[in-house]
């Protein structure tokens, strides 16, 4: 069963002033495109071909082609979900109380990942972990690796990413890392965030 790339529930504008049109068009009809199509080329006629994206990570993580492809593939459908607009635009319930209880408060959380994001060298990932007791934790990962794979130094379920490579936001963006990662909190769906946490513990 090959896995599929699914157009976007909303317009490629649809994030605007804060993400561009055009780098939304370029990372989702072109990389993630890309990563759909190595991955199901990487897992074919092998033993991981019919397991979901989730066990292809655990257990196909140490093959490159696999473990590049299938974290592209993996990382931006979560990336592209939790961007959604629409949804609340600051935590509410038990994720806004476990934030409250791992970092302070919601500003607090912001610094501490806007760290995270920053200071991964080169390309990678930014991520908000919830652990099966509700804790979350904030951790980064190179290239295209994420948090469901074993012995990657970063624990839990993934319930928000960010991605930091250069093709997210260069277009827009150039080299200001930081002005790109502020206006990924503008655009959060936080009811997104919570139904992952929810479902992660």
């Amino acid at each position: 069963m090959a896995f599929t790339l699914d157009p976007l529930p909303y317009a490629y504008d649809a994030l605007e002033p804060h993400i561009d049109a055009r780098t939304m068009e370029i990372h989702h009809s072109k990389h993630h495109a890309a990563y759909t199509t190595n991955l199901n080329n990487a897992i074919a006629g092998t033993d991981l071909e019919n397991l979901t994206i989730e066990e292809v990570m655990t257990k196909g993580f140490e093959k490159a082609p696999v473990r590049n492809n299938g974290g592209g593939f993996y990382n931006h459908n979560l990336f592209w979900d939790i961007l959604t607009p629409g949804g609340a635009n600051a935590p509410s319930g038990e994720l806004s109380d476990a934030l409250v209880a791992a970092f302070g408060d919601l500003d607090k959380f912001k610094e501490e990942f806007t760290k995270a994001a920053t200071t991964r060298f080169g390309s990678g990932w930014a991520w908000l972990c919830a652990h099966k007791d509700g804790k979350l934790e904030i951790c980064s990962t190179a290239n295209q690796d994420n948090p469901l794979m074993p012995s990657i130094g970063c624990g839990g379920a993934p319930i928000l990413g960010l991605d930091v490579w250069e093709h997210a936001y260069y277009l827009h963006y150039q080299n200001r890392r930081p002005d790109y990662i502020n206006a990924f909190f503008a655009v959060i769906n936080w009811d997104k965030v919570a139904a992952r946490y929810a479902a992660a513990k």
